[in-house]
């Protein structure tokens, strides 16, 4: 069967077929598990978000301290 085949058969693209049958190849059936999440130790996987510079952070406290002083007075 080629990819389009079992594709529209599992009703996902091609290419979803072609890339694992390329994880497959280079790393046998352990290159078809989950690797999302898995990513261990310190300085590994991506951060979840980008560190906020203190100047930044500051202003940003600062507004909010506004905003909550004026629903207070509401």
């Amino acid at each position: 069967m080629g990819y389009k085949t079992v594709a529209k058969e599992l009703g996902i693209d091609h290419s979803m077929v072609r890339r694992w049958v390329k994880h497959y190849e280079q790393e046998g059936i352990e290159g078809l598990e989950e690797k999302r999440g898995k990513a261990k130790g310190p300085g590994k996987g991506r951060p979840r978000t980008r560190p906020e510079d203190p100047e930044t952070k500051i202003k940003r406290l600062e507004a909010e301290v506004e905003m909550l002083k004026k629903l207070l007075k509401m």
